[in-house]
């Protein structure tokens, strides 16, 4: 294991629990009869119970966002902005992330055994939404005794989740931190992810999703992450990073994988197919391809009229899968409604996975907002500012926000 380094959280561990014990009603009318969620708490929640930040996760994320697990040799996922003097300070902040529901790691989703059968749900796992992430997300909080956070915060598909939480929710939320996101997929991401799900179920171990105990659809997961991962980079990181080099100096003239890009594709697939469970990423692909917050409202400036966070939005030059004009949208939506915005463009070559890496960029941003916020809230009479935009406890029904939630 690489030393924990200064700034770190340390070692840290995962918790499961039960919510929702009288049983979740999803947005799509089906029903769970128990839910389990894991998650993960850096830092200490203060006396006033006012310093708490969530950490929403993307798609192939989980609860373990910092620190460190016994024998890892990694740390978690977000480890860079979470910490002792980061972004995330953990001296002033209690951050908390949680698995959500319909992943892999920990809380219920399509590999949890089914409480009437004993047996993994597979294909009789419901559709879910990020409303009802949310909703779960909720119930833990609520289980913690959480009512009100500082902020919401997350990138691409956890940046969703941060939006649909000020609307669904607007008396928990003070600020929203939504990276890397949208307000709903435009049809080229809906694209993406259908062929990546269609990846997965073409396999011929996919078994209609009922392959718990035989053959996993892990060639098909592959591909899908192969496709996903060319989206996360941009065109000129690609070039900068492989090129067109090979490994070999002259062509093997076969059609094995030989130019750099491609063997790195395959350690990619082969890596997740490891790691993540293929219906999951079926499921979740899903839910946010249904995600539209003004779904359910007359425009998405009138869905913004039930919040009352704070918003700061980050987005980054050379991310074309979630392009810097979807945020823009949001914040002016946002902005008429009357609620404070800040936006911010950030110059960067990593495309989507700049969220994850442009940490330096994003350290001062984030410090600054969290600052003001907090003081603002010790502060009630006093609003935040909206700022003009920069380059550099119960919820409302799902159904009130949005096919989303």
């Amino acid at each position: 294991m690489n030393d924990e380094g200064e700034g770190s959280v340390g070692q840290v561990e995962t918790r499961i629990v039960e919510v929702c014990t009288g049983g979740l009603t999803l947005e799509s009318g089906r029903r769970l009869e128990s839910v389990e969620v894991a998650y993960e708490q850096y830092g200490e929640i203060d006396a006033e119970r006012d310093n708490v930040v969530l950490v929403c996760h993307a798609l192939s994320g989980g609860a373990h966002a910092a620190g460190w697990h016994p024998g890892a040799r990694k740390p978690g996922w977000w480890d860079n902005l979470i910490g002792p003097g980061k972004a995330f300070d953990t001296r002033k902040y209690c951050v908390i992330c949680s698995n959500v529901l319909g992943s892999c790691y920990g809380t219920t989703g399509p590999s949890s055994a089914e409480p009437a059968t004993g047996r993994p749900y597979g294909s009789r796992f419901p559709v879910v939404t990020v409303g009802d992430m949310v909703t779960v997300q909720k119930a833990l909080l609520d289980r913690l005794g959480i009512r009100r956070l500082l902020a919401v915060v997350g990138g691409s598909m956890g940046g969703m989740q941060a939006l649909q939480w000020a609307v669904a929710c607007p008396a928990s939320v003070r600020s929203v931190i939504a990276i890397a996101s949208s307000a709903r997929h435009s049809p080229q991401q809906i694209a993406f992810n259908e062929i990546a799900r269609r990846a997965v179920t073409a396999d011929p171990a996919w078994s209609g999703g009922d392959y718990y105990g035989s053959e996993r659809p892990d060639r098909g997961l592959a591909v899908a992450r192969m496709i996903g991962h060319v989206t996360y980079l941009s065109a000129g990181g690609m070039e900068r990073k492989f090129g067109r080099r090979a490994a070999a100096p002259a062509p093997s003239w076969t059609l094995e994988p030989e130019f750099e890009v491609e063997r790195y594709l395959s350690h990619q697939g082969r890596e997740f197919a490891d790691r993540f469970d293929a219906n999951s990423l079926v499921y979740l692909t899903r839910a946010i391809d249904y995600f539209d917050l003004g779904a359910g409202w007359p425009s998405l400036t009138e869905a913004f009229r039930a919040a009352r966070a704070s918003f700061l939005l980050l987005t980054f030059s050379s991310d074309w899968l979630y392009p810097p004009s979807q945020l823009a949208e949001v914040g002016r939506a946002a902005s008429d409604a009357g609620r404070a915005v800040e936006y911010h463009e950030i110059p960067s070559g990593y495309g989507h996975d700049a969220f994850l890496l442009e940490s330096e960029a994003q350290t001062p941003i984030i410090r600054s907002w969290l600052e003001r916020v907090a003081e603002a809230s010790r502060q009630p009479r006093v609003s935040m500012p909206a700022l003009a935009r920069s380059r550099s406890s119960s919820c409302i029904p799902a159904g009130a926000g949005g096919r989303g939630g």
